[in-house]
């Protein structure tokens, strides 16, 4: 490039810069302007749909003239525009140019954007009356929603997908059909769940497009793969008889889950007529093999089975050793409160077989010497005060660090009272994460998924927790009921108090847990189960969990086992 032709173009970019800079800002304004005359009113419109963008009612409706005030209410005026963007499943409004006056009106050319018919473009007609800075939006119906004309109303028919199967690991259908029905409809009848309306989730399945008392997901699989099962309804959206916008419907993605049905029914015929909650899990892959009844729909006291978490807080902060010595007595004193042990039992002694008798008054103030931060660190590590990566299961809670109270409730946390609740699933999870070797599997219902996990303590101490809790599933310990022969089984058990024991030996008085996985050398299957109100952890919960334990094992068991 010659010397010329340099400032030749140095002058091209000097001239064209201002003009630049004007597109630059219309552009990052987000909505063009047409011509100049009647700018106030112009400006009054555009604040008007920008207000609609960001969905700011209350600006929308201080712009309007007193006359459409007096018509309509804030609240109505709100109510409107919600109507109208759930009847078209809209969730975003956006102007792209404001024209100039016609009369007393701006016609703005706006871009919806639908969860069933995509993007639309159509024409707001805004009435306005007043001029210059009195000017005001003059309010009618049609201004809920762009491409109304006057006496037209927005209105929408659906037509819905079939909605998609549902698969066990094996491939066997647990819910096909609009009847929903499996070959094997006693395992699918436990865990498929059912299909109804929910007012409650009304509004967001509106929103998704589907019609007022729809069929979906309640509970079990049909809630967990709701939105994949489902699909996308389709219909037409009209204004009056006219067709704004029309799509066909999408069928759903057939959910292939990593239900194992022999091991379902084994879990089935454990928990029988009982109200109870199971879960069984592959520890390597966070896989859920089986669930049944309040596996995480329901948050209890976990008792004793928290004693996992608190002894891998203290082994991991180096306070305490498998062989460190506590004292032999029935209670601890905490606060001055006398902490006592189940029947007023007296343990101790190291923390193995503390661990393996579940001694309360070693755990308790064990806990406060790990304290709270430490304590609910940990806690939340394992998957505590964390959203589910199951559709519909319950959060299972302990008190934050700075809420949790005095030195007696950070001692009852310890041990699984107190604040602190807990879902199947999660005790489950945290027994894997044992089994894993202190890596927690997320789990996961989806078949083939890849694995994910969160580290949650060393390898180390991990194995040594495992020492406990083989150690609770033999003759010293309060698992002994889970013992199968041949196979080195690791547990816990839990019996948590629901009101006080002291006058009453009641089984309704205490929730039963167990938790347990084998072999444990090279864990194949971890299970847990939870028994409200129905007496100790050893004699309800841990006999539940051994039964599936064997049922998933069955190919290496010896006869008679």
């Amino acid at each position: 490039m010659t010397k010329r032709e340099r400032a030749r173009r140095r002058r091209l970019l000097t001239r064209t810069a201002p003009l630049g800079a004007v597109a630059l800002l219309a552009f990052a304004a987000g909505i063009v302007y047409a011509g100049s005359p009647g700018r106030a009113e112009k400006h009054l419109v555009a604040e008007y749909v920008i207000d609609w963008e960001h969905s700011d009612f209350t600006k929308m409706y201080a712009l309007l003239d007193p006359a459409s005030r007096e018509r309509i209410t804030e609240s109505q005026f709100a109510a409107a525009y919600a109507t109208a963007a759930t009847t078209a499943t809209a969730t975003a409004f956006r102007p792209l140019r404001v024209g100039g006056a016609n009369g007393s009106a701006i016609d703005v050319r706006m871009r919806v954007e639908t969860s069933v018919f995509g993007k639309l473009r159509e024409i707001l007609t805004v009435p306005f009356t007043g001029s210059g800075s009195g000017a005001r939006v003059h309010w009618t119906p049609t201004l809920v929603f762009p491409g109304l004309r006057a006496g037209e109303q927005l209105h929408r028919k659906t037509h819905l997908p079939p909605r998609a199967s549902i698969f066990a690991d094996n491939g066997v259908p647990l819910a096909e059909g609009p009847q929903r029905t499996s070959p094997i409809p006693e395992v699918a009848n436990e865990i498929v769940g059912t299909l109804g309306s929910s007012p409650s989730a009304e509004p967001l399945y509106a929103s998704e497009g589907f019609p007022a008392k729809a069929k979906v997901g309640q509970d079990g699989l049909e809630l967990v793969f709701q939105q994949q099962l489902a699909g996308t309804p389709g219909g037409t959206l009209y204004a009056g008889t006219r067709v704004l916008a029309h799509t066909k419907p999408v069928p759903g993605i057939a959910a292939h889950t990593t239900i194992d049905p022999t091991i379902e029914e084994a879990m089935i015929n454990a928990v029988g007529s009982s109200y109870a909650g199971m879960v069984a899990m592959d520890p390597k892959t966070g896989a859920i093999l089986a669930a049944d009844g309040i596996a995480w729909s329901d948050i209890q006291p976990p008792g004793s089975t928290m004693k996992i978490v608190t002894a891998s807080a203290a082994l991991q902060a180096h306070l305490v050793t498998l062989g460190t010595e506590f004292p032999v007595q029935s209670e601890a004193d905490i606060d001055g409160y006398e902490l006592q042990n189940s029947n007023g039992e007296e343990c101790g002694g190291t923390l193995l077989n503390a661990f393996a008798v579940s001694c309360n008054s070693v755990f308790a103030p064990l806990g406060v010497t790990v304290g709270a931060k430490r304590l609910v660190s940990m806690a939340e590590k394992f998957g505590f005060n964390q959203p589910s990566t199951i559709a519909g299961a319950l959060e299972s809670e302990i008190p934050s660090a700075a809420t949790i109270g005095s030195s007696l409730s950070v001692g009852s946390s310890a041990i699984g009272q107190g604040m602190v609740e807990a879902s199947p699933l999660e005790m489950t999870d945290i027994a894997a994460t044992i089994a894993d070797r202190g890596r927690r599997p997320i789990p996961s219902l989806v078949l083939g998924a890849k694995p994910k996990f969160v580290h949650v303590i060393s390898r180390h101490v991990a194995e040594e927790v495992q020492q406990m809790m083989i150690a609770v599933v033999s003759s010293i310990g309060t698992g002994y009921t889970a013992e199968i022969p041949g196979v080195t089984v690791a547990g816990k058990t839990g019996t948590a108090e629901l009101r006080d024991t002291a006058n009453s030996d009641s089984t309704a008085n205490t929730d039963a847990w167990f938790v347990g996985y084998a072999p444990a050398q090279d864990p194949e299957i971890v299970a847990g189960a939870l028994y409200p109100s129905a007496g100790f952890g050893a004699q309800t919960a841990a006999p539940a969990v051994r039964s599936v334990l064997i049922a998933a094992m069955a190919h290496k068991l010896p006869p008679g086992a």
